[in-house]
């Protein structure tokens, strides 16, 4: 079943009874040729791009929960590219050039609004670094837009840009930047992963790997023993916990990132902002809350909840550049566990054991990445040769010395 303008009228008038299910609920087989470990974002669009670009088959994507209820539901939204390093920016602009083209590739309405980002500048030094940051993005293929102090106050009027603690010397832009409806990238890379035959496996929970002789040929799940081909781990915050089952261990913390929004205003950021003196980034939902986050909490935990420390530091930044924040009520809040990198880096790669492959590590750029790293993770799966995006992502970075540090962006152990 193809949605469209017609269906949606058809439907309508007929009383809404022609709706198929969005996606199988599949009762596991004793055998898989790909077993995707996660259903989140990245686990589902690898299972998709698995079949749909590679022409693989007999694929299933166990989740321990329901679709939706991790990290792919615990974020903050936003897409963008604006990243410096070699490593780094040819991947995310791959991600970039995916959303853009996703809703038509999944015939799935993502909600994908390019309303733009702008990360804020309060110093000299912190300009000329954007302006870095920019000119690596411009020879990457990807948009960037140094922007004045007047510009934003044409864009932006409501932000403190001259009597602030930190005054706004400008901005850095990326127009094609935006926000996407996290729920409905897991329903729309579901429902297309499950229309290429994709069993799609919920309440099924890996509580072990089967591994003999140094190769992993199944998993055990709570539904039952899973014989399986390649078993692929995705499985964000529980990374560690999971490839300890395999004896690994980790160049991963996991900490856990909040997330909040605000009761609904009438349309008042048009795009998404980012505090240059502090870490905290900002947008609009359709629905009229603002939504908001910061830094990730202090300590490691697997709880998807977080602390008060980390609201008060938020609201602080938050008010420091938008004083009309101190009026809005705080309708809910959230937290998502982040695998945490110790470079601020993702990793997908093959392990030192046969057939079982990893992809992980991604600290705050999780979500945006999510078709590129479903594309790169299916590629090595199919191929067992890395993306050309993704050569950088291995796990012997670390042993040779050749991290990708994004502005110092990973766990930060030195402030724990």
């Amino acid at each position: 079943m193809r949605f469209s303008g017609f269906k949606i009228i058809r439907e309508g008038l007929s009383g809404h009874k022609g709706w198929d299910a969005t996606w199988r609920d599949a009762t596991p087989k004793s055998h898989y040729d790909h077993i995707i470990i996660g259903g989140g974002g990245h686990g589902l669009a690898t299972a998709y791009y698995l079949a749909r670009r590679y022409g693989k088959a007999n694929i299933a994507v166990v989740e321990k929960g329901w679709l939706g209820g991790g990290n792919v539901g615990r974020n903050t939204t936003i897409i963008r590219s604006n990243y410096l390093l070699d490593g780094n920016e040819p991947f995310y602009e791959l991600s970039l050039k995916l959303w853009e083209g996703l809703e038509q590739d999944l015939n799935y309405n993502a909600m994908i609004s390019q309303r733009g980002i702008l990360n804020l500048f309060h110093t000299d030094a912190q300009r000329d670094a954007y302006i870095r940051r920019g000119n690596a993005m411009l020879l990457n293929g990807a948009d960037a837009d140094l922007l004045t102090t007047d510009q934003i106050k044409n864009r932006y009027p409501f932000l403190n840009t001259k009597d602030a603690r930190f005054p706004i010397k400008g901005g850095l832009a990326q127009h094609r930047g935006g926000t996407v409806r996290h729920d409905a990238v897991a329903w729309g890379y579901a429902r297309a992963a499950s229309l290429l035959g994709v069993d799609i496996i919920q309440n099924c929970e890996v509580t072990g790997l089967d591994i003999k002789n140094n190769k992993c040929v199944g998993v055990i799940t709570t539904r039952g023993p899973i014989k399986g081909g390649k078993i692929a781990c995705c499985v964000a915050g529980s990374s560690s916990r999971v490839m300890a089952m395999a004896g690994m261990r980790l160049p991963i913390e996991s900490h856990v990132l909040q997330a909040f929004v605000s009761e609904g205003l009438k349309p008042l950021i048009p795009g998404v902002i980012t505090f240059g003196a502090g870490h905290f980034y900002c947008s609009q939902s359709d629905k009229g809350g603002l939504v908001f986050g910061g830094d990730i909490d202090g300590y490691n935990s697997y709880a998807q909840r977080g602390n008060l420390p980390i609201v008060e530091d938020v609201c602080e930044g938050g008010m420091a550049i938008l004083p009309n924040l101190g009026r809005l009520r705080l309708l809910r809040m959230w937290g998502g566990i982040m695998d945490m990198s110790m470079d601020g880096s993702p990793i997908i790669d093959k392990t030192p054991i046969e057939n079982l492959y990893f992809n992980g590590g991604w600290c705050y750029g999780g979500f945006k990445a999510t078709p590129a790293s479903g594309l790169c993770y299916a590629h090595l799966l199919a191929t067992d040769t890395p993306h050309e995006t993704a050569t950088a992502y291995r796990f012997d970075r670390f042993e040779k010395g050749l991290m990708i540090d994004e502005k110092g962006q990973g766990n930060q152990p030195n402030l724990h």
